[in-house]
């Protein structure tokens, strides 16, 4: 953590993952305006957040495995140039089929990007420093995940929604020179060596792809075709078969699969990561539908929406390194069970606010809660992901937990309008938009409870082992890393 390496290190993967989180939440105050440009309905709007959000999910796993087999610095530059490029087109975008498309391949460069800055962090810092390395990665990265809307909604006022795009290319130019300059190669060199000549999953990252992609079809085009339409049907068809293959194929490849499923011989890894995918499901419901209700709704600017979520911000940037620290010394059981029911009040509270209501009164106590509640799951939670597996899975391990979250934030986006009634043009509709939004802050509420269920019946403190020991290969680790 001391050295320039070191900081470097950090330095590029903080950028790059930034990069990341920040566009799946600053194109939520985006939807409003780009909506009126394009000419767009709830489903357009649906699927620019989905079409990323579908790439990042599906394809995540393999950009963590190509890291781990021809290099994790090579394949994470290769997601910065690829990303930005991508984020080029979305500015360029003149209509809503464009700008979706331009979003799915943005996903991709974020499916190679994402997991290669995490797993350069688990390989490349010193196993006593790799705890403090992820809270600071989760509390910085994780800040750009809330700074987003603030930034957005400045650029959309000032310029143009286009401009939330374009940021990307200044902020990739240091990560490529901090890359090139300060983060070592690394690879598995186990898979290395017995990967020659084999071939990628390449079978399984379609299949898992064609899975969620027909459930988030079925999901989106129900409220206006019928849940009982042919359309609908046949692609929650396809969707689930898929799914299910994809299990099937992953189980039968062994040690070539793209996902080993000895990974799931962790119960600690397993409960981690359906944890992870009810919590972010309430996240990615809770960005989606507060940026676009304070506009549409409560009549603020794009600015004064993104001014909303400060709070968050600063919660993220001074407690998500106390609470990886807290995690360590106590166990992840506690934080992962209390900061799901702080968020849920938080979004219980956001439920009461209506057209002229007050920042202080109103919003700010919503958003204080949901920002604590964040903060006490984000840095925990990573760094028990990663403790949960042998070291030579980081790339695999951090690349599913971030398919986990992004599969949880996709079908909630994809679920809850149609839970809720709101089609069409309904997110210009006052009315129909107030209703949908109390609803579904009272949904992701409850995804918030279940997660704090699921913490505090399956996540347990694990034994310590003797100094000295190692952990058996065939069982993942479970042992916190800075312990």
């Amino acid at each position: 953590m001391g050295t320039p390496a070191g900081r470097g290190t950090l330095l590029a993967a903080i950028l790059a993952s930034g990069m990341v989180f920040l566009d799946t939440t600053v194109v939520n105050v985006a939807l409003p305006r780009l909506g009126a440009d394009l000419g767009a309905t709830v489903a357009d709007l649906q699927w620019t957040i989905n079409g990323y959000l579908l790439m990042l999910a599906a394809f995540v796993l393999l950009g963590g495995a190509l890291g781990d087999r021809f290099g994790r610095r090579r394949v994470f530059l290769l997601g910065v140039v690829w990303f930005t490029a991508a984020s080029v087109l979305c500015g360029l975008a003149q209509g809503t089929s464009w700008l979706i498309a331009a979003r799915v391949l943005q996903g991709a460069g974020g499916a190679l990007l994402t997991p290669g800055s995490l797993s350069v962090i688990q390989s490349s810092f010193h196993p006593d420093d790799r705890g403090r390395a992820i809270g600071t990665w989760s509390g910085l990265a994780g800040v750009s995940t809330a700074l987003g809307p603030f930034v957005g909604g400045w650029l959309i006022d000032t310029f143009s929604w286009r401009w939330i795009f374009f940021l990307n290319v200044p902020l990739a130019v240091p990560v490529v020179l901090a890359a090139l300059r300060w983060v070592p190669e690394s690879r598995d060199e186990d898979v290395s060596r017995k990967g020659a000549g084999r071939r990628f999953d390449v079978l399984g990252a379609l299949l898992g792809a064609l899975g969620l992609g027909g459930v988030t079809y079925a999901l989106i085009d129900a409220p206006a075709r019928g849940p009982g339409s042919p359309a609908v049907l046949v692609s929650a068809l396809v969707g689930v078969l898929a799914i299910v293959a994809f299990v099937l194929v992953e189980r039968r490849r062994g040690d070539s699969a793209m996902l080993p499923t000895g990974l799931f011989h962790s119960r600690l890894f397993s409960v981690l990561n359906v944890f992870t995918v009810v919590v972010y499901a309430a996240l990615g419901g809770f960005t989606f539908f507060l940026a676009v209700y304070l506009q549409n709704v409560v009549g603020w600017s794009a600015l004064l929406t993104g001014l909303a979520t400060v709070p968050m911000t600063l919660l993220l940037l001074v407690g998500s390194s106390r609470a990886g620290a807290l995690s360590a010394r106590i166990g992840p059981r506690l934080p992962l069970t209390v900061g799901p029911v702080v968020a849920a009040v938080g979004l219980l509270l956001l439920r009461r606010v209506r057209p002229g209501a007050s920042y202080w009164t109103d919003v700010l106590p919503g958003v204080a809660l949901f920002g604590l509640g964040l903060t006490l799951v984000v840095a925990p939670l990573t760094a028990s992901v990663l403790a949960a597996v042998a070291d030579r899975f980081a790339g695999v391990a951090s690349g599913f937990n971030n398919a986990a979250s992004r599969a949880g934030g996709l079908l909630a986006v994809a679920a809850l309008p149609l839970a809720v009634g709101l089609r069409g043009t309904g997110y210009e509709q006052k009315a129909a938009l107030s209703e949908a939004f109390r609803g579904a802050m009272l949904w992701c509420a409850v995804l918030l409870l279940v997660g704090a269920a699921l913490a505090g019946l399956l996540i347990h403190r694990p034994a310590r082992r003797a100094a000295g020991s190692q952990p058996c290969p065939s069982l993942p680790a479970s042992t916190p890393p800075d312990e």
